[in-house]
C-alpha cells in the first residue's frame, strides 16, 4: 500500500512538473507568436520608410535633372534669341542702305552722285552686316543631357532582403565566472565578414535551465560590443543564476539570439538581522551604526516601515536558514549590556563562502567573524568558545587582534580599510584577509559543530557590508599555500564542542 502510494506520489509529482513545463511552453508559445505579428508589423513600417526613402532621393535626382535642362534651354534659347536679335537690326540696316545705293543709281548731277557713292561707301565699311557671324553661336543639339538608368534600373530589379547574420553560438566551456565576474565567450556558426558588433543581453534568475516568460526579470543589455566575448564585472551574485543570450548585428539588420545559456552565479547573500541586534545599533539591510540614544528615534520611523511592507508586496523568501522575522525594536532583548552585536541573518551549514566588511573613519571599537547561533544575550564575540572574531580598537590605544574563547592574538599588521572574511565551514577554518591585497591577516583552525552566523560588534562608528560575493581567486590560492603549511596561529586554534 505505502510503495503503491509513493509511485503514486512519484507520479503526481512527474505529472505536475510536465505540466509546469508544458505551460510554460505555452507561454513561450505565445509570447513568441505576440512577437511575430509586432516584428512583421515593424519591419513592414520600416519596409515602408526605405522605399520612401528611395523614392525621395530618385524625386530630388530628377527634379535636378529637369532643373538642369530647363536651365540649358533658357541659356540657349537666350543665346539665339540675341544673335536673332542682331541679325534683324543688321538686315534692316543693311536693306535701308541697299535702298538709298539703288536711288542713287538715278542720280545724273555728276557731283551729287560723287556725294552720295561716298557716304554709301562709308556706310557700307561700318555696317554691322558684314561684321556678323553668320553661324548659331550654340545648337539645338540637347543629347548631352540625356540619360541611360539602365545599369540602375537593372540594380534596382536586384534589390532583396540583406542577409541576417545567423546566431551566434555561446560555449560554455570557454564562459568563466569568478570573482564576481562572468566572461561569456561565442563563436558564429559560420565566417561572416559583415559583422558590425554582437549586441549581449544578459539577466538574473533563480531557475536552472531555460529562461521562463513568466516572473522574470528584464534583459539587461550590452550593445556594441566588437569582439567575441565580454566581460561583466563587479556584479552582485544575489541570485543563484544568470542567463546570456547574444546576437550579431550588420550595419542595417540584427541576428536572431543565440540558444540562451544558464550560468551558475551562486554566493553567499545575506542582510543583518535587525531584530538580533542590540538597541544600541541602528541597523539596515547592509550596515549597523553605534546609536547612543537607543534607538528612540527611530522606532516609530521603523514602525511606518512594517506597516508599509505589510501592505505591499512580499519579500522573496530566503533559501537559507534563519530568515529574519519582523522586528519592534522596543522589545528587543537578544543582545545586551556591552554585548554591542548583530547577526547575520543567514546561517551557514556547509561550503566556502566570503564577505567584506568596511569600518567608518572614526569607528572607535569594533568585531568582525562568526559565531554560533546559541550565543548568550550578554556575551562578547571572541569572549566565548562559541564565536571567533578579529577585533579593532582605536579608543585610547590602538588594537588589533584575533579572539576566541576570551583568548587574545594581537596582530603586528596594519588594519586595513576593508576586511575580508572567509569560512569554510566543511573545512573548519575562518580566515581574515585585507579586502584589497588579499593579504592573510589571521586564519583560525577549528571544528565547525553548529551551523554559524556571521556576526559583528559595533561600539562609536558603523560598519558597512558588502554580500553576494564569490570566494575570490586569490583567496583560494592564498587557501591552498596555506593548507600545505603549518600556521603560526595556533595559540587560539582549537576544536569546540
Amino acid at each position: 500500500m505505502d510503495s503503491q502510494k509513493e509511485a503514486l506520489q512519484r507520479i503526481i509529482s512527474t505529472l505536475a512538473n510536465k505540466n509546469d513545463e508544458i505551460q510554460n511552453f505555452i507561454d513561450t508559445l505565445n509570447h513568441t507568436l505576440k512577437g511575430v505579428q509586432e516584428n512583421s508589423s515593424n519591419i513592414l513600417s520600416e519596409l515602408d520608410e526605405e522605399f520612401d526613402s528611395l523614392y525621395s532621393i530618385l524625386d530630388d535626382v530628377k527634379e535636378s535633372m529637369i532643373s538642369t535642362i530647363k536651365q540649358e534651354q533658357v541659356r540657349k534659347s537666350q543665346e539665339l534669341q540675341s544673335q536673332l536679335s542682331q541679325c534683324n537690326n543688321a538686315l534692316e540696316n543693311s536693306e535701308e542702305l541697299l535702298e538709298f545705293a539703288t536711288r542713287s543709281l538715278d542720280i545724273k548731277e555728276p557731283e551729287e552722285f560723287s556725294k552720295a557713292a561716298r557716304q554709301i561707301k562709308d556706310r557700307v565699311t561700318m555696317a554691322s552686316a558684314f561684321r556678323l557671324s553668320l553661324k548659331p553661336k550654340v545648337s539645338d543639339n540637347m543629347t548631352h543631357l540625356m540619360v541611360d538608368f539602365s545599369q540602375e534600373r537593372q540594380m534596382l530589379q536586384t534589390l532583396k532582403f540583406l542577409p541576417v547574420p545567423k546566431a551566434p553560438e555561446i560555449d560554455p566551456v570557454e564562459c568563466l565566472v569568478a570573482d564576481n565576474s562572468v566572461t561569456v565567450a561565442w563563436r558564429m556558426p559560420e565566417e561572416d565578414n559583415k559583422i558590425d558588433h554582437f549586441i549581449m543581453e544578459y539577466r538574473k534568475t533563480n531557475f536552472d535551465g531555460l529562461p521562463r516568460v513568466k516572473d522574470e526579470r528584464c534583459w539587461e543589455v550590452i550593445d556594441n560590443i566588437k569582439g567575441t566575448e565580454y566581460t561583466l564585472s563587479g556584479l552582485k551574485f544575489d541570485s543563484k543564476y544568470m542567463n546570456f543570450r547574444v546576437r550579431a548585428c550588420n550595419k542595417a539588420v540584427a541576428g536572431d539570439y543565440s540558444d540562451p545559456v544558464t550560468l551558475e552565479t551562486r554566493a553567499l547573500n545575506f542582510s543583518l538581522d535587525n531584530s538580533s541586534s542590540h538597541l544600541n545599533l541602528k541597523v539596515e539591510d547592509s550596515c549597523v551604526e553605534w546609536d547612543p540614544t537607543g534607538g528612540k528615534g527611530q522606532e516609530s520611523k521603523i514602525k511606518g516601515k512594517e506597516n508599509k511592507g505589510r501592505s505591499g508586496t512580499p519579500s522573496p523568501k530566503r533559501t537559507s536558514v534563519g530568515s529574519r522575522p519582523p522586528a519592534v525594536r522596543g522589545s528587543r532583548d537578544r543582545f545586551t549590556g556591552e554585548s554591542y552585536t548583530v547577526l547575520g541573518d543567514t546561517a551557514i551549514e556547509n561550503g566556502q563562502h566570503y564577505w567584506e566588511v568596511k569600518a567608518q573613519k572614526d569607528c572607535k571599537s569594533y568585531s568582525v567573524g562568526v559565531a554560533y547561533k546559541t550565543l548568550g544575550k550578554f556575551d562578547q564575540l571572541g569572549k566565548t568558545n562559541t564565536s571567533w572574531c578579529v577585533h579593532v580598537n582605536s579608543w585610547l590605544q590602538n588594537t588589533f587582534a584575533a579572539k576566541h574563547n576570551n583568548k587574545v592574538k594581537a596582530l603586528d599588521v596594519p588594519v586595513p580599510e576593508k576586511i575580508g572574511v572567509f569560512c569554510d565551514f566543511d573545512g573548519g577554518q575562518l580566515s581574515f584577509y585585507d579586502a584589497h591585497s588579499k593579504q592573510l591577516l589571521y586564519s583560525f583552525k577549528t571544528k565547525f559543530t553548529q551551523p554559524v552566523v556571521p556576526g559583528f560588534m559595533v561600539w562609536c562608528g558603523g560598519l558597512s557590508l558588502s554580500t553576494g560575493m564569490q570566494v575570490p581567486s586569490a583567496v583560494r590560492t592564498l587557501q591552498k599555500s596555506e593548507n600545505g603549511m603549518t600556521g603560526s596561529t595556533s595559540s587560539l586554534n582549537n576544536v569546540t564542542q
